[in-house]
């Protein structure tokens, strides 16, 4: 993106969601919200979530498995309805953050801070979370992480066209409300809670699992970086949350290994698996698993707060990883 699209897109995803939200505190304060609103938002959220989750995450950047071309385009369609950037710059970074997770070159790793102390940590999660958003320079070239889906004519469509794509995701509640009630206040409320308001819902969730995702939580494998697995955003993120699990076997494509670890994008996979419109899915080896963890039981693994990261960034080794994340 040049310096206007990024900018752009910073309204887009970042700044109109906060509007949002605070015109639907407005709107509750003087009560009005109703059943067209509420099924709008969940409805939106859902398909943004599992755009992001099922399509954008598994299915583009660490092709877990593969589906027939309509279902792939609805997926990474849903996924640009979200607004977190066109498929190719979102895998590009994601394929980028695996190859040196928490390293010199991590786009978003909470570790950015050289500061000492509670101002460290307080900078290094902010840029996690959402400043490295704002950085107008950084760039993950798609054609050096994921030639492979800058060949996708698909992929470059909607990459190309991903303002339309965001549009669509914004008037596709309007006209929920629209038909609901038949009134354009209806139009404009639903509009509210399906558009900005699903927006930040969702996009803060990605920005959590990037944040407190890589600071706090349990560690079941022993792995370079600082995954966590952060049960409380398990729902909420698609089951991505589980983010220890899915550090450690990054092309599997469920990361919830337990039955207790919620992971919705994992049942969403296997229902397209068992109505044959997904297949080559990846999934886990239980031996590969066990030695894993025994390899952490070892080193003492378990619930753990980083906050005194023993090691910054600019003190870590820099080179890129060759791990099996695509």
């Amino acid at each position: 993106m040049n310096n206007r699209e990024h900018y752009g897109f910073i309204v887009i995803s970042s700044i109109t969601p906060v509007l949002g939200v605070i015109g639907a505190m407005v709107l509750l304060w003087n009560r009005v919200f109703g059943p067209a609103d509420l099924t709008a938002f969940l409805l939106m959220f859902l398909i943004g979530g599992f755009g992001i989750s099922t399509g954008y995450h598994r299915l583009l950047s660490h092709r877990a498995f593969k589906t027939p071309r309509a279902v792939r385009f609805a997926l990474t369609a849903a996924g640009a309805m979200a607004a977190q950037g066109p498929p190719l710059t979102w895998a590009a970074h994601h394929r980028r953050h695996h190859r040196v997770a928490d390293r010199p070159g991590d786009p978003h790793s909470p570790y950015d801070s050289d500061e000492p102390g509670l101002r460290g940590v307080l900078k290094g999660l902010w840029h996690a979370h959402i400043g490295w958003l704002f950085d107008s320079e950084l760039s993950s070239d798609p054609i050096r992480y994921c030639p492979d889906l800058a060949r996708d004519k698909d992929v470059r469509f909607i990459t190309r066209h991903f303002l339309a794509f965001v549009v669509a995701g914004l008037a596709l509640p309007t006209l929920i409300g629209l038909a609901w009630t038949g009134t354009w206040q209806g139009a404009l409320t639903a509009f509210v809670w399906g558009g900005p308001v699903r927006i930040f819902f969702n996009n803060q969730t990605t920005y959590a699992v990037n944040s407190i995702g890589h600071f706090y939580g349990r560690r079941r494998f022993d792995t370079p970086d600082e995954s966590r697995n952060v049960a409380l955003l398990s729902i909420l993120s698609f089951g991505d949350s589980w983010h220890n699990n899915h550090h450690a076997f990054p092309r599997v494509a469920n990361h919830g290994f337990r039955w207790w670890e919620i992971d919705p994008s994992a049942v969403l996979i296997r229902t397209l698996e068992a109505t044959g419109l997904a297949r080559d899915v990846v999934r886990i080896d239980r031996t590969r698993e066990q030695r894993r963890a025994e390899g952490l039981s070892r080193v003492g693994g378990g619930r753990r707060a980083a906050l005194s990261p023993s090691k910054p960034l600019s003190e870590r080794a820099g080179s890129e990883g060759d791990a099996d994340v695509e």
